[in-house]
Order: structure tokens, then C-alpha cells, then sequence
């Protein structure tokens, strides 16, 4: 084992809690020999796997192999990997697993600080027995900012009391090609909405006490195909104005102290060595004070995977200029910068610059106190409360999206004969993300089976339907071609009364799934068989409800041979129920679509956000882009009215705003939410600009016949563009803004006239529309 010397140091400076968290890191590192400031910057992971069972691909292509922990610790540590979340254990077990590798860092080392330990948690605490969230893209469809920081703190309260310190949450990534394996882990396809609820999420993880982590930083959604590391097209002018927006209002209005760059290399240059990225924009620009840390095994593959690196030295020194502050999940590119310092080869000023990030956010942790916490405590990890909470978001997630029979809501004193068709019907695992402990984790360890309590579809129907007679046949199977005994189901169906029709997505892992990280897709054509299953059930001419539980949208192309369907996209342990709820009408769906159905499967442009040239032209294209269901669509099971909107000012100056304010009134006979939607046009400006955009948005829940006065602030900023040389600009002219419950179902198209001469709009413009409901803000 590798001993440093124990020489005297003088009363550690860092422990005094009276000073500030800068002076307490400059203290620590003026401390530090150059070995244990860069042994600050990397992670350590005490993964078991062989070369064999790699976590993903490439990972160990550089042939470094990761050093015995008793050599890493007398250097100290800047990051624990995964401690907790990599191999299962009780809560006990685990808290105490993370306790005692803290200690031996506390212990083995001059200094005696303790590592971050970091985990992660898109859909809940990355643990055996956690309560697994609906994901990403269900939070996006509730267009409800307010459920989504509530499910950011609760994440966060569970880790923290584990004794965990940073989550690896949320991606803020902009869909841009539904065929991307992770759509399920995004919120949607416009930047407002995912700016909205991801801003919201990643404040309640702060507030907790948990270090949020953004990612990806920045473009992976756009990848060239929809294929998962893939290079990224795209010009300027689509990374500023669509998919830098939601990373741009999370630094600076969610508190948010981590950033995660993307794998992609962006017109060939790697995000993890881009400095104009990493440094200019985010820290010079935005202002961001937090830590760069690299999605794992990034800075490797800018030697494997990109060539603009020959070896893991050169790698390292690459990124670390460019301004990524941490390595992980393991050192394998920072550890050789202390040689390129001593040769000269680097400045140890980069290194002091990443060490000083680090340490300041161990001291916001209590790691640099005398006494530093090394532990967690017990805790139930999926306690009523958590349930509740995922059952109220897979509840609001759910999109009705035809209704044309009235077959919904269906009695729960139906007694008909009721065939549950289609592979998601009995298989919980459909329910729960790809980044769930379960899914993630525990397909090697299947003796733990889910670890938790997953209710299938089929067991909570039959539950919400006491007295119908319900049968069940597969007919499909999620992967592969195999039937699932289509014959059984076709017969089912033709002797039943109805049939609920059940298909979608299994997540998975790197084609271990069909959504999910590398798990992309060919097409928009329901995976496997279960194409083959809808079209020869609907032949049997018995009445449909098809229910699609899937991580991205799939082609919808039936017409009108099905005339009722619903839509969630993973909806978390409590999903079953949520679905069944609101078969019954228990329920009342609420949800808004994240991202459109298009009605062909092919791979082109189904985005509703786009210009001009996007969308369907008579006899320029024999390919239509024109959706079956469109951004923001949900219908309700009542009826919801919206008076005609006005603006306070249909004249204002570039620096003014004014205030357009709707009547929302509750038609019908029961209870319901709608999501009044907000969208600007641009008719004429420099560049070509969207044909609309979000702008603002609000949901409102109403008892029938109550009413709610809807109120959007309105300034030139939400129209702000890059022009021509490159620059967010806001130019005067004619601005139009429409009011709806989607982006096709519009009551009113209003123009605003801008006056004056255009001028710049910053960092700190207005992103989304402050809105407010009979006065009161949901800021």
C-alpha cells in the first residue's frame, strides 16, 4: 500500500466553520500535495463486474485498469460511485456499506475528508426497495411544474438521509428524433415545457440539501438517427434557441450546482473537450459556480470514441482545460495529469482551479468539518407518502386521447366480458423506467425479482372492475417475433363484449429493451409483434380501448378502426392503478401530450416545433409530418370552455410587456384539470423561425361550473431569437399569439404589435411566461 508522509499541519483552517465556503476550500487546497489535489477530481467505483459484463460500451477500451482501493485512499477522494446503488442490499446494509467506505477514506488519508458520494435517481432513489417514480416523459405530460419539484424532494430527502450527496438528475435534453432510446428519460419536445417542470424538478433536489446534476450538457438528443452517440448536426442556432434553453434557466433560477456533459461531439467537436461549452458559455456567460462532471467514461472516449486524443493522458489535460472539474464513474484520464504537471506539460493552476469547485461544495456539505458525517440513517424508502406521490403523477400523466365512442369512463359495476389482450397487461416491468433500480440494476440479481410491490395492469383492473369477467391472453411479446399465442387472443377478443388492448415499450438497457439508453429504435412501429396483435383484433370487429404505455410516441396508424385510446408513458410502481383509475373514471385524465403521435412510422419530422419548411406543403413532399394526436393534446371526461382572450396592450415597446388574460370555465357535469397553452408566432424575422412555440402555460383544476381567470405576463423576450451574426436578438414587428388547450386546438390568434429598434436579450430575459390564476401566481 502507497503511505504518504503524516507531517504536522497546522490547525486545519478548512475545519472553521466561521468562514466562508471559498476561504474553507482555499484553505483545504493550499494544503494539498499535487497527487491528492488531483485524487479530488476522480470517482472510484467498487463495481465487481469481469470485462465481460461491462456497464457500457467502450467503457474499457483504454486497458487502464482501476487501482486497488487501499492504493487510492491514503490520497483522499473526490467522488464515491454508486456505493449504494450498485449492488443490493437493505437499507441498513447499504447505509452502512457507504459509512464504512467513507470512514477508511477518512482514515487512510492525510487529510481526513470524506468523498461525494453520488447515485443515481432519475425515477427515484437508485436502491433496492425505493419507490420508482413515473418517468421523465409522464412529468412532462402533467404539465404541472408543482408535482414535479415535490417529486425532486422527496428523491432528495431519501438520499440525503442515506447519507448520499449529489444525484445524477434531471436530463434536460429537448426531444428531437423519437427513435432516441431515452426519449422516456426527457420531458418532452419543447424547450419551455422541460425548462418548466426540469427547473421545478432539479429546485426540490436542491432544496433538499442533494447537489443536482443536469445532463446532457448538451445536444445528445439530437444525434444523428436517433442513434445513442451519435454525432450532433446541429447549427448554432438550434443549440441556443432549443436545446441550451432548459440548461439556461436551471442555472439560473433552480440553484442547481452540477453539470453533466453530453457524450456527443457537436459539428465534431466532443462536448467533454469543448471549452467554449463548458467554460464560455456556462461558467463566463451564465454564471454557473457549480462542478463539471463527465458522464462516465467521457473523457476516455475522447481517445476511443471521437480520435481527438491519442492516450488517457492527453484525454485528461483535453478536458480538464476545456473545464470539466470531475472524472467519473472511475480515474482513468485525471490521475496522469500529475505526471503533465511535473513535466511541464500542463498548468497545476487547471488543476487548483477544478480542486477549489470540488472543495467548496464539500464544505456546502459539512465534509470539510472537523467532525464530518460519514454516514446515513434508515429510512423507508418507499413509505406511504412516496406511493402517494407516485400515484397522484401517474395519475396527472395520463393523456386520453380519443374518446369518440364515449366507451370511457367505463362503469365499476361493469359486468361484461372484458378480454385484457397485449404483452403489458401482466408484466410490471413495463410500468417502471430504464434507469429504475429495478430495471437498471436487478435484471442480475433475479432473486430479488422487482423489490418492490408492482401491481401489473391486469391485476389492478380486474380490482377496479370487481364484476366484470375478464380473460387474458399475451398475443405478443415486447421483443422478438413470437406471437404470444395470437391465435388465443384473437379468440379471446371475438367472444368477449370489449377489449382492452395493451401494448408499448419494455425499458431496458443497451437492446436489452426496446426503450430506454441504447435502446433505439429502426422506426415508429410498435415493437416486436404486437403490430401484427392490434391489426388482427381489430378485425374481429369487437369494440377497442387501446392502451399505449411507451418511452417514446409510436406511429398511430389505425384511423378510425380504433376510436378510443389512452396514452402513459412509464408511470411508475403506482401506474396500474393509475390506469385503471382512469378506465373507471375514478380518475379523471388530465395529462397533456410531451411529444406528438405521428400517424406513419417512418424516421422523419414529426416535431411540431419547427419552421416553415417543417410542416406538411401541398405538392412539395409526398411525406406528410402532420400529427394524428398534436403537442398538448388530452382530452377529459368533462367539459372545459375557454373565453375569448385579451390582451391588457396590443401595442408595446421592445422593453415593455403586457398581459393576456383567458376565462377558463368548467362545462361539464364532474371535476377535471385543463392546461391552458400559450404559443407565439413569428411571421417575419431574419432567420426562419417556428411556425409556433410555447411561450406559457397553466393547469387548472375546476369543479363544474366553477370558472378561473388565467393570466400570462407577455414580453418581446419570449419571441428573442438568434439572428444572423449569432447574436439573441429582439426585434420590433407583428407578433401573434394564440390561446388553446393544445398547439392545434386554438380559440384565438392575437397580434402584438413591437415598437422601437431591436436590441440584445441576455442571460436574464423572460424564458417562460409568469403566470398567475385569479391573481395568484404558480411561480
Amino acid at each position: 500500500m502507497t503511505t504518504l508522509p503524516l507531517t504536522s499541519i497546522r490547525a486545519a483552517a478548512w475545519h472553521d466553520v466561521s468562514l466562508s465556503d471559498e476561504q474553507r476550500a482555499t484553505a483545504a487546497l493550499s494544503e494539498m500535495t499535487l497527487q491528492e489535489k488531483v485524487a479530488q477530481l476522480v470517482g472510484y467505483w467498487f463495481d465487481k463486474r469481469g470485462a465481460g459484463e461491462v456497464v457500457a460500451p467502450m467503457q474499457d477500451t483504454l486497458g487502464a485498469a482501476r487501482p486497488p482501493f487501499d492504493e487510492v485512499a491514503p490520497f483522499g477522494l473526490g467522488h464515491f460511485t454508486r456505493v449504494i446503488g450498485t449492488e443490493p442490499g437493505t437499507v441498513s446494509e447499504v447505509t452502512e456499506r457507504l459509512s464504512e467506505k467513507q470512514q477508511m477514506v477518512v482514515d487512510a488519508s492525510r487529510l481526513g475528508i470524506p468523498a461525494i458520494a453520488h447515485e443515481e435517481c432519475l425515477t427515484g432513489v437508485n436502491s433496492l426497495g425505493a419507490t420508482v417514480y413515473p418517468a421523465p416523459l409522464a412529468w412532462g405530460a402533467t404539465f404541472d411544474p408543482t408535482l414535479a419539484r415535490r417529486v425532486g424532494e422527496a428523491i432528495g430527502a431519501d438520499l440525503r438521509a442515506l447519507g448520499v450527496h449529489q444525484g445524477l438528475s434531471p436530463v434536460l435534453d429537448v426531444v428531437r428524433d423519437y427513435r432516441w432510446g431515452r426519449v422516456e428519460e426527457t420531458i418532452g419536445e419543447d424547450p419551455v415545457l422541460v425548462a418548466a417542470v426540469g427547473c421545478a424538478y432539479t429546485s426540490g433536489l436542491e432544496a433538499s440539501g442533494l447537489i443536482a446534476t443536469l445532463k446532457h450538457f448538451v445536444g445528445y438528443s439530437a444525434s444523428v438517427s436517433g442513434r445513442n452517440h451519435a454525432p450532433v448536426a446541429a447549427g448554432p442556432r438550434d443549440m441556443a434557441d432549443v436545446m441550451l434553453v432548459p440548461f439556461e434557466l436551471a442555472v439560473r433560477e433552480s440553484g442547481v450546482r452540477s453539470v453533466m456533459n453530453s457524450y456527443s461531439d457537436i459539428d465534431g467537436v466532443p462536448v467533454a473537450a469543448d471549452r467554449a461549452l463548458l467554460t464560455e458559455l456556462l461558467r463566463d456567460e451564465w454564471g454557473f459556480t457549480g462542478t463539471v462532471v463527465s458522464d462516465y467514461w467521457a473523457i476516455a472516449f475522447l481517445a476511443t470514441a471521437h480520435g481527438v486524443a491519442p492516450d488517457a493522458a492527453a484525454a485528461g489535460a483535453l478536458s480538464l482545460a476545456a473545464g470539466m472539474d470531475v472524472e467519473l464513474p472511475n480515474g482513468m484520464c485525471f490521475p496522469p495529469l500529475v505526471d503533465a504537471v511535473r513535466a511541464g506539460q500542463i498548468d497545476e493552476a487547471l488543476i487548483d482551479r477544478a480542486v477549489h469547485r470540488v472543495l467548496v461544495q464539500k464544505s456546502q456539505l459539512g465534509l470539510l468539518d472537523e467532525n464530518p458525517g460519514t454516514g446515513g440513517r434508515v429510512v423507508d424508502l418507499d413509505s406511504s407518502e412516496n406511493r402517494s406521490l407516485a400515484r397522484a403523477v401517474a395519475e396527472a400523466s395520463i393523456v386520453l386521447l380519443r374518446n369518440d365512442e364515449e366507451l370511457l369512463p367505463l362503469s365499476p359495476n361493469f359486468s361484461g366480458r372484458v378480454a385484457v389482450l397485449g404483452p403489458m397487461a401482466s408484466e410490471p416491468r413495463s410500468l417502471l423506467g430504464c434507469y429504475s433500480y429495478p430495471v437498471h440494476v436487478l435484471p442480475r440479481y433475479p432473486e430479488f425479482g422487482l423489490g418492490i410491490a408492482v401491481p401489473s395492469f391486469l391485476e389492478a383492473f380486474r380490482s377496479e372492475f370487481p364484476h366484470a369477467i375478464v380473460t387474458h391472453e399475451t398475443g405478443a411479446s415486447f421483443l422478438g417475433a413470437e406471437t404470444g399465442n395470437l391465435e388465443r387472443a384473437v379468440e379471446l377478443a371475438r367472444d368477449a363484449d370489449l377489449v382492452v388492448l395493451t401494448v408499448g415499450d419494455l425499458p431496458g438497457m443497451f437492446g436489452r429493451g426496446t426503450s430506454g439508453e441504447g435502446c433505439d429504435a429502426a422506426d415508429l412501429t410498435l415493437p416486436g409483434s404486437q403490430s401484427e396483435l392490434v391489426n388482427a383484433v381489430l378485425d374481429t370487429g369487437t369494440s377497442v380501448i387501446l392502451v399505449t404505455n411507451s418511452g417514446r410516441p409510436y406511429a398511430f396508424t389505425y384511423g378510425d378502426r380504433i376510436l378510443t385510446a389512452v396514452q402513459t408513458f412509464i408511470p411508475g410502481e403506482e401506474g396500474a392503478g393509475a390506469l385503471a383509475g382512469v378506465l373507471s373514471g375514478r380518475v379523471n385524465p388530465g395529462g397533456k401530450l410531451p411529444v406528438q403521435i405521428p400517424h406513419t412510422s417512418g424516421g422523419g419530422q414529426h416535431l411540431y416545433l419547427g419552421a416553415p419548411l417543417t410542416r406538411t406543403i401541398d405538392k412539395i413532399s409526398n411525406q406528410s409530418t402532420s400529427p394524428v394526436f398534436a403537442f398538448g393534446h388530452g382530452l377529459s371526461y368533462t367539459t372545459f370552455t375557454l373565453s375569448p382572450a385579451a390582451l391588457a396592450d396590443d401595442s408595446i415597446d421592445v422593453d415593455g410587456t403586457t398581459t393576456l388574460s383567458v376565462d377558463v370555465i368548467n362545462t361539464g357535469a364532474v371535476g377535471g384539470s385543463e392546461t391552458v397553452q400559450v404559443y407565439l408566432s413569428d411571421p417575419v424575422a431574419s432567420v426562419a423561425r417556428p411556425v409556433q412555440k410555447l411561450v406559457g402555460f397553466a393547469r387548472v383544476t375546476l369543479e363544474p361550473g366553477e370558472s378561473a381567470q388565467v393570466s400570462f405576463t407577455i414580453s418581446p423576450d419570449l419571441s428573442a431569437y438568434t439572428g444572423i451574426d449569432l447574436r439573441r436578438i429582439v426585434d420590433p414587428g407583428e407578433l401573434v399569439l394564440s390561446v388553446g388547450t393544445s398547439s392545434r386546438n386554438l380559440i384565438c390568434a392575437l397580434p402584438l404589435t413591437v415598437t422601437g429598434e431591436s436590441r440584445p436579450s441576455g442571460h436574464n430575459r423572460m424564458i417562460i411566461s409568469p403566470v398567475a390564476v385569479n391573481g395568484v401566481s404558480l411561480a
